[in-house]
């Protein structure tokens, strides 16, 4: 029975890996609303697990793909691919109206690139005050402070290791459920409280599940100008990521 049925699960990778980010997103969402009463997105909670089960499979299986390695949940492997990573990524740039942004003003487009360069500097800081000193590891975990998105895309890019990816991923972890928690709290001392401030609030703080959530905690009305310019954000980030804060960063650091 058990060898028919890996049989089936490895003969069919990609629907099988499917059917468990399904369920881990039904758990996720049903954590969420159960638990944090959607205080804390669904989406957050399902990257956590995702580490977490990464983390389980590596050290079981002394491996160097986490969950992956474990035969049953290879399938993961090829959902979770560069392909399928970049054209969500593409996708998310296409879906959303260049007219709609330019209603935002300068203070919107202003925003996009403020919140992408203090992500970057901030993110950089941490891993310099953590002992890395090459331009590859700094851009990658600042890029990744800029969303959870974009630090994996712009390490593969130039060439970073998989450990340190893995770190730019929690950082931009770690910033989003920041995002999602605190934004109701400081809602009214923001002025957050009308559509051009959320575009304004969705281009600073630019991470789409954070944004979403936090927004969604404060007026959900809110939501869809937040994740506006979240989403051109993260596109902005893969963009500038690989090109130029990388020479910058080969600039500065020598």
């Amino acid at each position: 029975m058990y060898e028919s049925l890996m049989k089936v699960i490895t003969g069919y990778g990609l629907l099988s890996g499917f059917a468990i980010i399904g369920i881990t997103m039904w758990v996720s969402y049903w954590i969420s609303d159960k638990f944090t009463k959607g205080r804390l997105h669904g989406s957050a909670i399902a990257i956590l697990l995702g580490l977490l089960l990464s983390y389980i499979g590596g050290a079981y299986t002394g491996g160097q793909k986490g969950l992956v390695d474990i035969p049953l949940f290879a399938g993961i492997g090829l959902l979770g691919g560069a392909m399928l990573r970049d054209f969500a990524i593409v996708a998310t740039g296409f879906g959303v109206s260049v007219e709609e942004l330019k209603r935002a003003g300068f203070a919107g487009v202003l925003a996009l690139f403020v919140g992408v360069f203090a992500s970057f500097v901030a993110g950089v800081g941490v891993a310099m005050a953590f002992g890395y000193t090459d331009v590859v590891s700094l851009t990658t975990i600042g890029t990744g402070a800029v969303t959870y998105i974009v630090g994996p895309v712009t390490g593969a890019a130039i060439g970073a290791s998989s450990d340190v990816m893995a770190l730019s991923i929690a950082a931009g972890l770690i910033k989003a459920i920041l995002v999602m928690v605190a934004t109701p709290f400081i809602a009214p001392y923001i002025g957050l409280n009308n559509p051009r401030s959320a575009v304004i609030f969705g281009g600073l703080m630019g991470t789409s599940s954070g944004v979403a959530g936090g927004l969604a905690a404060t007026d959900p009305k809110l939501v869809p100008y937040g994740c506006l310019t979240a989403a051109f954000y993260t596109a902005l980030g893969c963009l500038l990521g690989p090109s130029l804060l990388y020479f910058l960063m080969r600039g500065l650091m020598g």
